[in-house]
Parts: C-alpha cells; structure tokens; sequence
C-alpha cells in the first residue's frame, strides 16, 4: 500500500468522514427490515454492510495502533468478520440474514463509536502504516457501498410490488437517439506496459506493473446497448446453444433463462426493466445491465456471426492499454457514485462527442457498467500479497474468476483506476457489468 506524500492525517480525517457518510446516506431511505434481509447467499444485508466495514477499521486499523485498545463488543469480531482467518472465526456467510441483533440502531452506535475513535487517533499523528491501512479501509468500504446498491437491487426485485429505493432524479435515457455503430479502435500489436504506476493508492493486485504482448487487434469505442442486446434475445439467442460455453449453456437450461436479470417482458411495449427507480422502459441506447460472463461471451459469439468479423471479448490488458491511451475522459473527471439522492442510479446513454473527432475515443471507460473481459483473474508477474491479515484481501480469491474492467455508476467517485481489476465468478449478474466488444486484426 502507498500513500501520495500530500496526503497528511487531517486530510485523511476529512475524507473517512465523507466516506463514511456516504454509507449512511446509501442506507437512509431504508426500513429496518429493508437492512436486515438477504435475498440470497452471493448478496449480503445492508446492516451487515454497515456492520462490517466498521468492524474493518475496529480491527485492522485500531486494534494495532490504538493505546490501550478494547473492542466495542466482543462478539462482533467474529459476526462482522468476513473472510479473514487470520483475524479468526467468521459467521457463515449464507446466515448473514439471520442476525437479527445486534438491531440497526445498535450498528449505527458502533459506526460512531468507531469513527470517533479513528478520527481521534489520526489527531495522534500515527505511523506510515496505520495511514495505509485506514486508506485500505476507506477504499474498502467504497467497495461495500456498490455492494450495498447490488445487494439491495436483488432483494427489492424479489418483492412483487417492484418497490422504488430512490425516485428517478429526471429523465433517463429512454428518449436517447439510437447510437451509431460503434467505431474501432485499432491497435497493432506490440510490447506494452500494463499494472498500477503511480504513488497513490492500488489494490496489491494490481501490481507489479509488467511488461505484456499484445497481438494486433481493435475495441469497439463505445458499451454493447440494451437496444442491441434485446436484438440477441428477440432471434432466440437463449434457446441456440450455437452461442454459449458448455458451463454456459448447461445454467441456462438449469436455470430456465431467457433474457436478462431484471428485464420483465411487457406485451405492450416489448420490454421493462427492474431498477433502483423502479420499474421503467428498456432503454434502448443505454448500456446492457446485469450481465454475467456467459451471457457477455454469448453475445459476442452472436455477433461475430451477423458481423463477419472475429468479435469476441477483450482481454484485461488490450481494455487497459486502450483505456490508458485512447480514454474519452479526463483522467481525474471520470464519473461515479456522489450524492445517491440525486445520481442516476443506472447507466445511461452514452454522450455524443461534440465536433468531429480524429481519432477513435474510448468512451464509457468507467462510470457506466463494469466490463467483462476474456482474461482468467490470476496473479500478475512477481506479484506479493500484502503482509498481515490483509494480505488475504485478494491473492486468496485467484481461482475459478475472469476480471472485470473499468467501474460502474454505482462505484464511488475516487475509488475506480484504469489499472483496477474487478472479478467475480462466471455466473454472477447481479452485479453491475456489461460487456464491450473487441475483434481479431
């Protein structure tokens, strides 16, 4: 972990406060019961959220740096505790639901316990590492506030009164022109450098940065649209097992699936889609949402056919080198999760470019949805977990994922880097991914 050399202690202090707010801002318009209920093991409650991140900073960032530490509750080391077993035991994660004490209220008390006990040891001038371990920890609850929107869209989308968590903050994307085929950006091959440079702050596994070969190939400059999307559902794209991986194929028959998550058939109007606003129209030139890796490589495999070209999925280093060098955004304005009660929590359409442009963009690099790619998530040349408890933070989960790229609307502004890597198991979409294509040169 590392810190820029600007960053002092009482800029650290402001920072965890906004944080930390945020969190409690995500879970504002929520009831109790809203918090306390798991809709399924993969998703977790918001209590529990807010519960654990807490328990984060109780325990790797006060317990060893705190004179005279004392936990605030004893218990909790072991029901907040995720998936450390260095620290110890953990409460099962499929029975998170069932924590029905301590209440909500209770949890809210321990935040601010803890908090004030952060804020008043950064008074303390503390050491290098305790300042690295609290910018993990902070970094660590923006994670937590995309999961608490993922986990709370799955549960609200089980209730069939489709309730709203915000109300829509104004006109969406429904009315968004249709874009145009996407343009390509070409790339001829060669030796590039991928990985995290820099002195801020970086996930371990986004080092150490490398050298890696890249075969001659092209991305498309903009997201795949639900538009197009609903074109591979319409032609039977779930009942063809031409398009799918064996894995693939074999959930969509055990599953029964035949269209996205979220997506409610309207014989009216063709489609609905379920989302934190609540139910609203397909829009059509907004990006696919709730994608999962078989579904994205199913796609890719359909158009390849219609196209002619040899489309398929990106892999995590030809979306960085693109992103690092042909990215439509400024590197600091990317866009991203601020004020829940007036962001559009859901992707929107992408922004036409204004005046002609030279030069292909890379447009929706981040704050639009997560991007699959092609790339197994495995460990990086010389890569070195972090040491201490923390080191189990990522190095331990190399196995059985594919990395996702980029960031989504939900992802708090600040968190997300080029060199970031996301994964998740082929079969999650609850999450907030899509896809981009890429094509063979």
């Amino acid at each position: 972990m590392s810190l820029t050399t600007q960053t002092t202690p009482s800029q650290l202090a402001d920072r965890f406060a906004a944080v930390r707010a945020l969190s409690l801002a995500l879970a504002a318009p929520l009831s109790e019961a809203d918090t306390q209920v798991q809709s399924m093991p993969d998703a977790s409650p918001t209590k529990w959220h807010l519960a654990h991140t807490t328990w984060f900073f109780e325990t790797m960032v006060l317990e060893p740096a705190e004179p005279g530490f004392r936990p605030h509750h004893p218990a909790f080391r072991v029901l907040f505790n995720s998936y450390y077993h260095a620290v110890g035991e953990q409460h099962a994660r499929p029975q998170r639901g069932l924590i029905t004490r301590p209440g909500l209220a209770e949890v809210l008390a321990y935040r601010a316990a803890v908090d004030a006990r952060v804020l008043t040891l950064l008074a303390r001038n503390p050491s290098p590492d305790t300042l690295a371990l609290l910018t993990l920890g902070l970094h660590h609850e923006q994670q937590h506030q995309e999961l608490v929107l993922t986990d709370l869209k799955h549960l609200l989308a089980c209730n069939p009164l489709r309730p709203v968590y915000r109300p829509a903050p104004g006109r969406g994307a429904g009315a968004a022109p249709p874009p145009p085929p996407p343009g390509w950006i070409e790339w001829g091959g060669g030796a590039v450098d991928i990985g995290h440079a820099g002195a801020g702050f970086a996930f371990d596994n986004e080092t150490p940065r490398h050298r890696h070969w890249l075969a001659p190939h092209a991305l498309a400059d903009r997201l795949v649209t639900q538009g197009e999307f609903a074109a591979f559902v319409a032609e039977g794209g779930y009942r063809d097992a031409r398009w799918w991986l064996s894995a693939g194929w074999d959930w969509v028959c055990s599953q029964q699936v035949r269209a996205p998550l979220y997506w409610q058939a309207d014989g009216a109007t063709g489609w609905q889609v379920f989302t934190l606003h609540g139910l609203q129209p397909l829009a059509a030139a907004a990006p696919a949402l709730h994608l999962n890796l078989y579904e994205a490589d199913a796609y890719a495999r359909w158009a390849a056919a219609h196209s002619g070209r040899a489309l398929r999925l990106p892999t995590e280093a030809e979306w960085e080198h693109a992103a690092v060098n042909a990215s439509a955004e400024p590197p600091a304005g990317a866009p991203g999760l601020q004020d829940p009660a007036s962001d559009w929590l859901h992707p929107q359409a992408a922004r036409a470019e204004a005046g002609p442009q030279a030069l292909p963009r890379l447009g929706q690099a981040r704050g639009a949805v997560w991007q699959w790619t092609a790339s197994a998530y495995s460990a990086y040349p010389g890569y070195r977990p972090w040491q201490g408890a923390v080191g189990e933070y990522n190095g331990k989960f190399m196995v059985d994922q594919t990395v996702l790229r980029g960031s989504s609307f939900a992802t708090p502004r600040g968190h997300a880097r080029l060199s970031y890597r996301n994964f998740f198991p082929a079969q999650a979409r609850w999450q907030f991914s899509g896809l981009r294509l890429a094509c063979d040169l």
